[in-house]
């Protein structure tokens, strides 16, 4: 189990906390539950009771969604400094999204209620939470905008930088969940992760992929060429 301590110093430097004033990170840890999930094991699932926000410190969460009668399907993987599970405190319906963690994760969890009281002491609060919302929204739409291109190397480069928010640090994702995310085949995957190698941009092992070269990739992404 990470400790809320070594919870806060990843999490107050990276991804949506790192932006809210000290004040608040201090109140927030001062409610929150450190959690610890296996591999494997469900977070909670489409149609679920309400529920707070969760934090993640390590590890790496799957992001499914469907409509209705679907069976779900993989949107994006959340690294740490990722946050999820604010809808709940938003619009009081059962959860919208189902969360699986890829490989053994460590997060904190601020359940509703403390939510609740924290925006019934600080009305700042709720815009703050509202804030993972609109983060959230801009991965939904830079994802919907990146699978339009034609060229299936670069929705790899940009799938890539979706999901890895910081250099050299392993991202737990395998070929084939990386052509999910591009709508790519394994195949082309393996290509192009040869590529984006030889220009120096990533390495990859089995199931994990390290960005060595975080401008290099974002150039290309955006049509910049090596």
């Amino acid at each position: 189990m990470v400790g809320l301590s070594r919870a806060r110093d990843i999490l107050s430097n990276i991804g949506w906390l790192s932006l809210q004033p000290k004040e608040f990170q201090d109140e927030l840890f001062r409610r929150a539950l450190p959690m610890k999930y296996r591999a494997g094991e469900i977070i909670y699932r489409l149609g679920d009771p309400l529920g707070g926000i969760y934090g993640f410190v390590n590890g790496a969460v799957t992001v499914s969604v469907a409509p209705a009668n679907a069976l779900p399907h993989l949107l994006h993987v959340l690294t740490p400094g990722g946050w999820t599970g604010e809808g709940c405190f938003l619009s009081r319906q059962p959860r919208r999204i189902e969360l699986q963690a890829a490989i053994d994760t460590a997060a904190v969890y601020l359940p509703l209620d403390q939510m609740d009281q924290m925006a019934r002491r600080d009305p700042m609060a709720t815009r703050r939470f509202a804030q993972i919302v609109m983060m959230n929204l801009d991965l939904v739409l830079s994802a919907f905008y990146d699978l339009l291109d034609p060229d299936e190397y670069r929705r790899i480069a940009r799938a890539l930088r979706r999901v890895a928010a910081q250099e050299d640090t392993p991202v737990p994702l395998s070929q084939a969940t990386l052509g999910m995310l591009a709508n790519a085949s394994r195949k082309t995957v393996n290509a192009a992760l040869k590529c984006f190698a030889e220009s120096g941009w990533v390495t990859s092992a089995y199931r994990s992929i390290t960005i060595t070269n975080l401008d290099g990739l974002r150039r290309y992404a955006d049509g910049g060429g090596d």
